[in-house]
């Protein structure tokens, strides 16, 4: 894992968020560690942005917290969460991987509305996330391939963007664009 202290910062701030509910400060967990993701393209930093992202889209939805099976997959997290931070802290980078793997295998073992609707969460965090580490500069084939989606996911969620989610700092003036023309013909 690249950048192990970056991670281990997020992932305790990732306890404390889930404990206090915050899923702001989840979000922009997540989005710390896609821009380090996109950088190194490491696939354990990946799974980390993924993993917080898609928690803060779930606590977010209070009513899941009142599905059978709630308790335990939120505790089965938290617990996973413990365990990332001491490889990390250990010097067991390698384990990190298989901590997150442990999340992904506790969705299997959730049962009926929950399961479909924390299936649900995960698989649009994985495009969400993806569409971010391609606003970064990395292809979009080597970013479906790193976040296990399709080219025809993540163009068509990428190709979703409509004008006025352009800011508007990032936009020349007329006369930026006219000197531009005129200049381009000379």
């Amino acid at each position: 894992m690249q950048e192990k202290e970056n991670v281990l910062r997020i992932l305790k701030e990732t306890k404390e968020a889930m404990k206090q509910d915050d899923t702001l400060a989840l979000k922009s967990l997540s989005n710390q560690t896609i821009n380090t993701a996109s950088l190194t393209q490491d696939p354990d930093n990946i799974a980390v942005a993924v993993i917080i992202y898609s928690l803060g889209k779930v606590l977010e939805r209070h009513q899941y917290q009142e599905f059978k099976g709630w308790g335990e997959f939120y505790d089965s997290v938290i617990n996973s969460i413990n365990h990332s931070i001491k490889d990390l802290e250990s010097g067991g980078e390698k384990d990190v991987g298989q901590d997150i793997e442990t999340i992904t295998k506790e969705i299997e073992k959730l049962s009926g509305k929950l399961k479909t609707y924390v299936q649900d969460v995960f698989w649009k965090a994985r495009i969400n996330k993806a569409s971010k580490i391609y606003e970064h500069g990395i292809s979009m084939e080597k970013t479906a391939k790193l976040l296990g989606i399709t080219l025809y996911e993540l163009a068509s969620y990428t190709g979703q963007a409509r004008i006025e989610d352009v800011p508007l700092e990032n936009t020349m003036d007329v006369k930026r664009r006219i000197k531009l023309v005129e200049e381009f013909f000379k």
